[in-house]
């Protein structure tokens, strides 16, 4: 398919640049794929749709405070740094800005000398892996020195920094939040489990693929960049019995989607507890292993998100979905609104 078959005209001034102030009041559009019907509500009326017995899975990766400023040791240049994806030790994948500027063995200083970094290797589109020197523990100092890396196209400032989290975000690693979760608060989790739904975690920390737009004609050619994920145990358990009582998983956001289809293509369709490396690109035709519905936000046209929910509802259908909420003035992407695919 080409990457024209995916786009839409989406008016810049939809892409929401703040979250709402009560995270469950956003808009939720629900589309069923049997009746091809499409209907509108709020987040908080998704109790309605969802059955005792199904099982909802959410991303719990906690974002970094992972852009960092600095200044090159030899020539005082000023340079951007955001963290990806830790590697071995203390070596990180990043993204540098200006790239051209750091070439292996540049060292860059933070917060006057409290936090090093040495490139030691370069990747494509300005990425780097830099080995980090410091004193005490990284995320702490990380805490004092990062900010949260908001995505380039939002450009308000961010006044509660707890709301680039989820609610139930747990495990430190993400360059970007799991926004598809962002809707939910802690109350309506509670009013979900008390309705006889199942919450089950797994973790995708989110990485370059975010940051990295399709540059390709054929969508087949375009290559995903590798995210870390795990699954535990007891989450292998929990889904492989809600699939044995034939009972329905509802995935919470295109990363936990592509965590559960990742280990169920590699699995025969079971699950079971793995952690590794996924660099899976879901795009139609694709026949679903582990999911039966997916909570989702409203995506940028062309990118690999759009391809994702297009090959679960298919493509007209979802670009219909998509016109329909330009039509109706639906907020897009990070802070924006919701939808349901069942």
């Amino acid at each position: 398919m080409e990457i024209e078959d995916f786009d839409f005209d989406l008016p810049e001034e939809l892409i929401a640049q703040t979250p709402l102030e009560d995270r469950a009041s956003s808009r939720l559009m629900v589309l069923n794929r049997e009746n091809r019907s499409i209907t509108h509500h709020h987040f908080y009326d998704i109790l309605g749709f969802l059955k005792p017995g199904d099982c909802l899975v959410l991303n719990n990766t906690k974002v970094l405070p992972a852009r960092l400023y600095g200044v090159k040791e030899d020539t005082g240049a000023k340079v951007e740094v955001l963290l990806l994806t830790q590697l071995e030790g203390n070596n990180w994948e990043v993204l540098v800005k200006p790239a051209k500027k750091v070439k292996v063995g540049t060292t860059i200083s933070f917060g006057e000398g409290k936090l090093t970094a040495t490139c030691v290797d370069t990747k494509e589109h300005g990425g780097r892996v830099f080995r980090f020197q410091y004193e005490g523990i990284f995320y702490e100092v990380l805490d004092e020195l990062g900010e949260m890396p908001l995505p380039p196209y939002i450009k308000e400032q961010l006044d509660e920094l707890d709301r680039y989290q989820t609610v139930y975000a747990k495990e430190k690693g993400s360059a970007a939040a799991p926004t598809a979760g962002l809707h939910f608060t802690e109350e309506l989790l509670e009013q979900i489990k008390q309705k006889g739904v199942e919450i089950a975690f797994i973790t995708l920390h989110v990485g370059l693929g975010t940051f990295r737009p399709v540059s390709v004609d054929n969508i087949e050619e375009h290559e995903m960049h590798a995210e870390f994920y795990q699954m535990t145990q007891e989450t292998a358990e929990q889904l492989n019995a809600v699939k044995r009582r034939g009972d329905r998983i509802i995935s919470v956001g295109t990363t936990s989607t592509r965590t559960l289809e990742t280990i169920a293509r590699d699995t025969g369709g079971n699950f079971e507890e793995r952690n590794g490396w996924t660099d899976i690109f879901i795009y139609p035709p694709y026949q679903f292993k582990a999911i039966d519905g997916l909570i989702t936000n409203f995506h940028l046209p062309k990118s690999t998100l759009i391809m994702l929910v297009s090959a679960l509802a298919d493509r007209d259908f979802i670009l219909e979905a998509y016109n329909k909420a330009v039509a109706e003035r639906y907020r897009f992407f990070s802070f924006g609104d919701a939808m349901l695919i069942l």
